[in-house]
């Protein structure tokens, strides 16, 4: 235990020292356990020579007569030369023996020194690798002779390195293919283009290549399977089950008792269809409410008559009475009052009457008051069902979303804020009509007749009075505040890859009336996707990557109130961790077009999916027949009264939004009392069949989103924007240098985004699909560009909606382009500092999302 052996390279040393000459070497050390022979030595490149024949026919003496020739084997060495210590040809021919069993075989030179200090000892052994042990006992011969000088061949070398590399790039070469093929087979199951061919799970194969046992794994979904488990589990009878929970109820009014009941209906279905988090997220909103007394609309000519006294009311209106002359604004557009003010009629002080359609209650409102109106009134647009004559619409004059009363703060109930209200809202009492008070209005007008094109909707249209007439309509409103709490029910999916990304899915749960069409049919069909997403992932092995979140909405009918809480909430988290919202409400509004609202970056997944969902009206054809090649130029753009908007428009989140509807002959009776299951099965027959296609769409995009390594979000389409958009300005160019001013920068900002889209686009199809980490920094690149066209400059406070695609506000690229047009028109008008704030913000936002799409930082190009 107390020796140890040591070998080493270099020269031999003497092995007698003062006082230790003609000692008799200790015994040498037994080799370790499991390594016999010999320690090994790291002068593998030096092996001991081969035995000479002569010590080979040696006698066989026992281990136990070894120590007795010690002192002959010094003796034999005594004609050695000068040089060549006797000790060292003695001391290794005593290892040799006793390691051997007395039968040396070969041997080198070593030298035996003993450690004084301590009880243990070591035996040190050089190997010389320029000296070597020659001829017999007593025949002396030195290390060098006979020994060739050793030459190094460098051609060889070289000749070895080459061989090596080529070995090493045939390798590889062979790898890349086969593992290229696998990969292109795997992605043809995956997108279900072409024959693919189904491999087992997990399979070894033997030593001749033959497949020896197959292990058992967890099944694998592609995506064609995927697609045909969801269209196969969507039920329309459980749909029509779903929409049925709101029959014979007459409200579902934000905060009362039957949102609440709602509420809790759809949070035991949620925990029923064993989602793996279900949970409930309250607020505390002021709302406005109808008053005590009913509002009312009086015609004051020689006396007074009350035109209509209705019990909807538009919520946020401002309370109080106004009197003023009517004036009829069409859709009350900024085209439309354009031409009012062609005509020399003044607006100030007037009540402005318009019909719905086009933009929003909100906007109309807005561009009334900015005439200097008092007051403003609504009828319902027409309708081929005389019924709806006599109903009167709800609505909400907030130009914005959310609690307009805590502005760009979440409204929870532990939280405090200073007394603040929204800018949106209208400072001006309005009222929704009828269309019979609407025509009875008309009829009592005797001013000019309306334009050509404003007289299609009702007989006996007229712009205002005549100078001479004294008629005049007063209008009260009663409504009043009340402060409620609301309730958002979620539940979620978690993904097994990323859980912390997130697809979403919501409905508004509130209606004022028994809202089918507005809130059921939306219900139904979450509801259903939850149970059939959660019965494919629990029951089908289904292993989505991403988490999916199902979310009911309450107060969407004052403005999306709930949904909007819910972002300014979780603001500083969601726009990094949910890459899509889509929207269910309002699904099916009628059956004869395809009404579609989305972010470009999902065109390209709507379009996939539409192709491969049925026509209802004809099952041997698509959606995406049925929408044409040029559908996207029919996408209508977003607006403050559709749920998506604030997802996109102020969070960054891409959305879309997906239903039927007959355009030209709306469903009459939306946002009304009389919203009912009956009278939406009237308007369309295949009801449940338009639900379950709606569902299909939508569930397909869900898991299409959860289900592929590289999310389906098409970059490529904002570099199709833009450059759209710049094509816009090219006949303003002209316009702008005889301000002194250039577009360049726009435009190369412009350049910088196509080119880092590119990038990207380059990066994804070199990237290694099983790398996690690679493919979630890609996916994070792809998923923040909706975001990255927030505009950074702005206060979401002041500004919410910063998205300079689909914002509001001086920011956005719609009012960039309509400053420049006004160019050509009256250079007077335009505000010279304010178009050059407008360009700046343009400008640095696109070239701020080029440098977010690119990645790194030091890959950014800073040149502009």
């Amino acid at each position: 235990m107390g020796n140890r052996a040591r070998l080493r390279l270099g020269r031999a040393h003497t092995c007698s020292r003062p006082g230790g000459a003609g000692r008799a070497a200790p015994p040498a050390p037994p080799p370790p356990e499991g390594r016999p022979g010999l320690p090994r030595t790291r002068a593998a490149a030096n092996p001991l020579p081969p035995a000479r024949p002569a010590e080979n026919a040696g006698s066989r003496e026992s281990t136990a007569a070894c120590p007795a020739r010690t002192a002959a084997l010094l003796q034999g060495t005594a004609g050695a030369p000068a040089g060549v210590p006797r000790c060292g040809i003695a001391a290794l021919r005593l290892a040799r023996c006793a390691q051997f069993s007395g039968e040396p075989t070969s041997y080198t030179r070593f030298s035996i020194a003993r450690q004084t200090d301590g009880d243990n000892s070591h035996v040190e052994m050089n190997l010389a690798a320029d000296e070597e042990e020659g001829g017999e006992i007593g025949r002396p011969e030195h290390l060098h002779a006979g020994m060739p000088p050793p030459r190094r061949n460098g051609k060889n070398l070289c000749f070895v390195i080459i061989a090596a590399l080529l070995l090493l790039l045939i390798g590889f070469l062979i790898g890349y293919l086969s593992y290229r093929g696998r990969t292109q087979r795997v992605n043809r199951c995956l997108d279900g283009s072409g024959n693919c061919e189904m491999t087992p799970t997990a399979s070894y194969f033997s030593d001749d290549g033959m497949e020896e046992e197959e292990v058992p794994g967890p099944r694998i979904l592609y995506w064609p399977d995927l697609r045909n488990m969801l269209s196969s589990k969507l039920s329309t009878a459980r749909l029509e089950a779903n929409l049925r929970q709101r029959e014979g109820k007459n409200s579902f009014e934000a905060g009362k008792v039957e949102d609440e009941s709602t509420a809790s209906y759809i949070h035991d279905q949620f925990t029923s269809f064993r989602l793996d988090d279900v949970w409930n997220d309250e607020h505390y909103v002021r709302l406005q409410d109808k008053g005590s007394s009913k509002n009312q609309v009086v015609i004051v000519e020689d006396g007074e008559e009350v035109l209509e006294s209705p019990d909807a009311y538009v919520a946020y209106s401002k309370s109080g009475t106004v009197t003023g002359k009517p004036i009829y604004a069409n859709y009350g557009r900024k085209e439309d009052f354009q031409k009012i003010r062609n005509m020399r009629v003044s607006m100030d002080g007037a009540i402005i009457i318009f019909r719905a359609g086009k933009i929003t209650l909100a906007e109309k409102v807005a561009n009334a008051r900015k005439e200097g109106a008092v007051g403003a009134l609504m009828y319902p647009g027409p309708s081929n069902d005389r019924r709806a004559d006599s109903y009167v619409p709800f609505g909400h004059a907030h130009l914005g979303t959310g609690d307009p009363y805590t502005p760009g703060f979440p409204s929870f109930n532990h939280t405090q804020f200073p007394p603040v209200e929204s800018s949106g809202l209208p400072q001006i009492p309005v009222q929704t009509i009828s269309r019979e008070a609407a025509a009875r209005l008309f009829g009592k007008m005797d001013g000019d007749k309306c334009l050509q094109e404003w007289t299609a909707d009702i007989l006996g249209c007229k712009v205002t009075v005549s100078s001479s007439s004294k008629m005049t309509v007063k209008l009260t409103v009663n409504n009043v505040m009340v402060d409620r709490k609301i309730l958002n029910i979620f539940g979620v999916i978690k993904g097994f890859e990323e859980p912390d990304r997130y697809v979403v899915l919501g409905a508004q749960r509130d209606s004022w009336g028994p809202g089918a069409a507005k809130a059921g049919v939306g219900t139904a069909i979450l509801l259903e996707l939850a149970r059939v997403i959660s019965d494919v992932v629990k029951n089908d092995d289904y292993k989505p990557r991403r988490s999916i979140i199902f979310a009911s909405w309450s107060a969407g009918e004052y403005g999306a109130v709930g949904a909007t809480e819910w972002l300014e909430g979780y603001s500083t988290t969601l726009h990094a961790k949910a890459f899509t919202y889509i929207n269910l409400d309002t699904a099916v509004l009628g059956s004869k077009d395809i009404k579609i609202s989305a972010s470009p970056l999902l065109y390209s997944l709507l379009e996939t999916v539409m192709r491969r969902v049925k026509d209802p009206a004809n099952a041997l054809d698509n959606l995406g027949n049925r929408v044409g090649l040029d559908w996207i130029k029919k996408v209508v753009p977003l607006d403050l009264d559709n749920t998506a908007y604030p997802f996109l428009a102020y969070s960054g989140i891409p959305v879309v939004s997906f239903g039927f509807y007959d355009e030209g002959d709306e469903y009459a009776f939306l946002g009304t009392t009389e919203d009912t299951l009956a009278n939406l099965k009237r308007k369309t027959d295949n009801l449940y069949s338009l639900m379950l296609t709606a569902a299909e769409v939508a569930g397909q995009i869900a898991l299409r989103l959860t289900h592929d390594h590289e999310l389906f979000l098409d970059i490529d389409r904002y570099s199709d924007e833009l450059l759209s958009f710049q094509e816009k300005l090219w006949h303003v160019n002209a316009n702008v240098k005889e301000l002194g001013l250039t577009l360049n920068w726009l435009y190369f900002a412009r350049g910088d985004f196509q080119r880092a889209a590119d990038a990207l686009r380059r990066d994804i199809e070199n990237s290694d699909r099983e790398n996690r980490i690679v493919r979630r920094a890609l996916n994070d690149r792809m998923m923040k560009v909706e975001y990255d066209f927030l505009s950074p400059y702005l206060s979401p406070k002041d500004t919410p909606f910063r998205h300079i695609f689909f914002g509001r506000g001086k920011h956005t690229l719609k009012s960039l382009l309509e400053n420049l047009e006004q160019l050509a028109v009256n250079k007077t008008s335009v505000d010279l500092n304010e178009l050059k704030e407008q360009l700046a913000l343009a400008t640095w936002t696109i070239k701020g999302a080029a440098n977010a799409l690119v990645g790194d930082i030091w890959n950014t190009d800073n040149e502009i």
